[in-house]
């Protein structure tokens, strides 16, 4: 397929970690033109209700053992919605290109000869500890950040993510889609080194109203999780910028966290 059999363009649109709020200008404008929207089950509702009426809305969202489009039929949804309409956006959770697939679909794209632009959105890595109390660098305690996932896709680039690289050379670790394999990434962080007593928060749900915190160390984080039934969609952020969460953290989250919608 060549250019010239398109007449639209498809929009990689972040929608940002489920605020509204924190939904970039350029990303409202596209949900309101557009002609055909393709969206991610982690796309929250009071941004689902900013697309226009008129839109056709194609729900693609992948949660851990529910996939409502596999990955390759919704890139070439987005190619054939492309000869056919002139708006179509493709609504991913966070930021297209932070562990969202944004690059493999928009080089799909291109490959096809579609035109596509990305327009990013705020990640849950950084948005969501915000909302928390929690800053990933803080100049008496963090000046470097790593963020990665918890979650490997199979056939990747390489085996395994080199946990002993960076615990040793990252003082914040964020980590996304890790709940269910924490247990796995805490073992491997230990042995690498990193403290069993350095403190850890799992951030449910960031930005919404529902948002939760759970803290503790990265020797009881997992017993924790237990015991109080914490579940994923969650950020975990391990290192001492935790701490300041107790300083940081409590009355003001209510008047952060945006209820419109």
């Amino acid at each position: 397929m060549n250019q010239s059999k398109c007449i639209g363009k498809v929009y990689l649109v972040g929608a940002g970690p489920g605020d509204p709020g924190l939904l970039t200008l350029k990303g409202k404008v596209l949900l309101e033109q557009a002609d055909v929207v393709i969206y991610d089950a982690l796309v929250s509702s009071p941004i689902l209700a900013m697309i226009n009426p008129n839109a056709e809305k194609i729900n693609a969202g992948k949660r851990r053992g529910r996939h409502s489009l596999p990955q390759t039929q919704t890139t070439q949804l987005l190619i054939e919605k492309a000869q056919t309409h002139a708006v179509v956006v493709r609504l991913k959770g966070g930021d297209p290109f932070i562990f969202g697939r944004g690059g493999e679909e928009m080089e799909e794209l291109i490959q096809a000869g579609v035109p596509v632009e990305v327009v990013p959105g705020v990640t849950s890595g950084i948005a969501a500890p915000a909302y928390a109390g929690i800053p990933l660098t803080h100049r008496n305690y963090s000046s470097s950040v790593t963020f990665v996932t918890g979650h490997e896709a199979t056939g990747k680039y390489r085996a395994n993510i080199n946990w002993q690289a960076i615990a040793q050379g990252s003082e914040t670790i964020v980590i996304y889609m890790g709940v269910h394999n924490l247990h796995n990434i805490i073992t491997e962080l230990i042995v690498a080194g990193c403290s069993p007593v350095k403190p850890i928060a799992l951030i449910q749900w960031g930005t919404r109203p529902e948002q939760k915190e759970l803290i503790a160390t990265v020797e009881t984080i997992v017993e924790q999780i237990e015991v109080t039934g914490f579940k994923a969609p969650a950020i975990a952020v391990i290192g001492d910028v935790v701490n300041l969460h107790q300083i940081l953290g409590s009355p003001q989250e209510s008047v952060l966290r945006s209820q419109e919608g």
